[in-house]
């Protein structure tokens, strides 16, 4: 999926350290999550960022399939929720349940413009994509969520639930996502059900007197020890597992929920992470305290307060 778009934002993503287990990213979100990006948010923004050119430069290039007859507009048959999203169904599917917002789904898909222009399609690449449902473009989560395995629908979806509404002389048009209603015809292949979430800590409220502070702040708490013997440093490339919540139980990000580990350099995260993952060995797991200032400092869209993390150190380099 490299050249896909990352359907990936809040974050796709985002936001979050996610990452589709083939190759390319889905179609991602363009705009920024409402919720909180996953500790490595800047690494992450700037692969969305060079995905997204990647698609851009790309443009209709030969190969590209057709567009549909009915591509510049829903047709009379076509279905319509509240949201706006159209639909018809292509193809009868052969499965009996639906795939949730939080299931990872395997899709073969095509986007055109309405002006027919194909903007990206898995098909061409000759790859299905797999991402997480939930960590894409609004129409795809509302859409998807409908089929069933086996089914192929064409989806019409407006601006305000893909990449945004179209706008006159909009400057970022020629390098950003496709603006306006967008046409996905889309094959649900599968879909597994997400991992369940971990069980929220019941010390996230505040640091344990059983926890150990560091002179910044950061409480911490070994939950099992490693079998490492070296620390990773603040240019380190680590990969972990890891989990977030806010100090009332709220759960924001979950690379266990996404079922994949998050692999970012020490020096593109929350200070907190930067400081707090130096203490780990490879096979630990440790929950750290993270004051605000060490975390996002109030900044907008993102969890405020004290955050708290369960991180599993997998890997260093």
């Amino acid at each position: 999926m490299k050249n896909v778009w990352t359907l990936l934002c809040c974050v796709v993503l985002a936001t979050a350290l996610t990452a589709c287990k083939s190759g390319e990213p889905a179609p991602a979100e363009g705009e920024p999550a409402a919720e909180a990006e996953a500790p490595a948010e800047k690494a992450e923004a700037a692969e969305k960022e060079a995905n997204t050119q990647k698609i851009v430069a790309q443009g209709t290039k030969p190969g590209a399939l057709p567009a549909p007859p009915d591509v510049a507009a829903p047709p009379e048959n076509a279905e319509k929720s509240e949201s706006g999203l159209a639909w018809t169904v292509l193809q009868a599917g052969t499965g009996d349940k639906n795939p949730t917002a939080a299931d990872i789904v395997t899709v073969n898909y095509t986007g055109w413009t309405t002006s027919g222009r194909m903007f990206d399609s898995s098909v061409v690449r000759g790859q299905p994509a797999e991402f997480p449902l939930n960590r894409v473009i609004k129409g795809w989560t509302e859409g998807v969520q409908m089929m069933v395995s086996g089914e192929k629908r064409r989806f019409w979806i407006p601006g305000n639930l893909a990449y945004g509404e179209a706008a006159p002389k909009d400057p970022h048009a020629a390098v950003g996502p496709p603006r306006g209603t967008l046409v996905f015809d889309v094959e649900l292949i599968s879909f597994k059900e997400a991992p369940k979430p971990p069980e929220t800590p019941k010390d996230v409220a505040k640091i344990p007197k059983n926890a150990k502070k560091t002179k910044s702040g950061i409480g911490s708490r070994v939950l099992k020890k490693g079998t490492g013997t070296d620390h990773p440093t603040a240019t380190s490339v680590v990969t972990v597992h890891y989990t977030g919540w806010t100090t009332d139980g709220k759960m924001f990000d979950s690379s266990v929920v996404r079922g994949t580990p998050a692999s970012f350099g020490l020096n593109q995260v929350i200070p907190g992470w930067t400081e707090g993952l130096q203490l780990m060995v490879v096979g630990e797991s440790r929950r750290l305290w993270i004051p605000e200032n060490l975390a996002y400092g109030g900044r907008p869209g993102r969890p405020a307060g004290m955050l708290v993390f369960d991180v599993e150190l997998l890997g260093i380099k």
